[in-house]
């Protein structure tokens, strides 16, 4: 039976940005050097697929560090943690390592900075999320204020609405995240605001991507985890964008083949913290399905890299 054609774009950059490729890279090197097991605060990124096979190889994930034994190293996650966490690790003389990627450490001295300098900060972000946790908890409670839309701006009770300064979490939407900042600054004209944007070049570049290929898509998937916030802002972008079907699946077994019936064309992209195995895996369901041409779209190119902490290139 013959199959039919499908145009498949294929966005670019997508996929692991380099604070997710250093956070994996940091628990894979801390298995090597201090052997099986390792314990790790929170998933060290928020995909199923790289934290189960980062378990097979000796990684226990944990969601508190009361959870751990003193005498084996412990990894903090991608998303960063409250002060209080290194702070205790550090009083029970324990090996830890901070995988915090280095953009979210930059917001966390921003707000630092911005609290020594004596100015209350409002955080925009998702409560809950790791990242806005790890943020809020750099300072004292109360000193940061959580809006996640700008409903919440009208609604924030300042302290002094001459002393106050923004971050936001590094994940979200350049949009969404726009409209907020305006009321912000509309409802407190001395804000302070971060020097350059606090969400993330990788963030930036795979919305942008998603934008150069949605319009032109019947359906567009992203290849990302349910608790991951860039893969999800990826499917509000693409909605935006003008493409009428968009949909994040964890694997290829979650396509929704009936709902795709008709289409000639499908974007895919995949979050920050999502392996390029799993859109190989995508793509050949689709050829499974369809005779597919693969148009690659690319609207930037990444090289970044981070360091890992000097702990792990030290011998044991």
């Amino acid at each position: 039976m013959t199959k039919p054609p499908l145009t498949l774009y294929l966005a670019a950059p997508r996929g692991f940005c380099a604070g997710v490729d250093r956070a994996i890279k940091i628990v894979e090197m801390a298995l090597q050097k201090w052997g099986a097991p390792v314990y790790v605060r929170h998933e060290i990124v928020h995909n199923k697929f790289v934290v189960d096979g980062l378990r097979a190889k000796g990684a226990v994930f944990v969601e508190e560090l009361d959870e751990c034994p003193d005498d084996r190293p412990v990894i903090f996650s991608a998303h960063g943690v409250p002060k209080s966490v290194p702070a205790t690790a550090a009083k029970r003389e324990m090996i830890y390592v901070d995988a915090t990627c280095p953009l979210v450490s930059k917001v966390h001295v921003e707000a630092q900075r911005h609290a020594d300098a004596g100015l209350q900060m409002i955080m925009i972000g998702h409560k809950g999320h790791p990242e806005t946790v790890g943020t809020m908890g750099q300072l004292p409670e109360g000193e940061v204020l959580l809006v996640e839309t700008v409903e919440d701006v009208t609604h924030a009770a300042v302290r002094d609405p001459e002393k106050l300064a923004f971050v936001t979490q590094t994940t979200l939407s350049v949009d969404d995240t726009k409209d907020i900042i305006a009321a912000l600054e509309a409802r407190f004209p001395a804000i302070v605001g971060p020097h350059k944007e606090d969400i993330c070049y990788a963030t930036t570049n795979r919305q942008e991507a998603v934008k150069a290929v949605a319009p032109k898509s019947d359906a567009l998937l992203v290849v990302g985890a349910p608790n991951s916030s860039n893969s999800r802002r990826l499917v509000e972008v693409a909605s935006r964008a003008g493409c009428g079907y968009a949909q994040l699946v964890q694997r290829a077994t979650e396509i929704d083949w009936r709902a795709l019936q008709g289409i000639s064309s499908v974007a895919i992209t995949a979050g920050a913290s999502a392996p390029e195995v799993l859109v190989n895996e995508v793509i050949d369901a689709f050829r499974d399905h369809y005779d597919v041409t693969v148009e690659p779209v690319e609207t930037a190119t990444e090289n970044v890299e981070f360091k890992v902490p000097r702990v792990l290139r030290e011998p044991v």
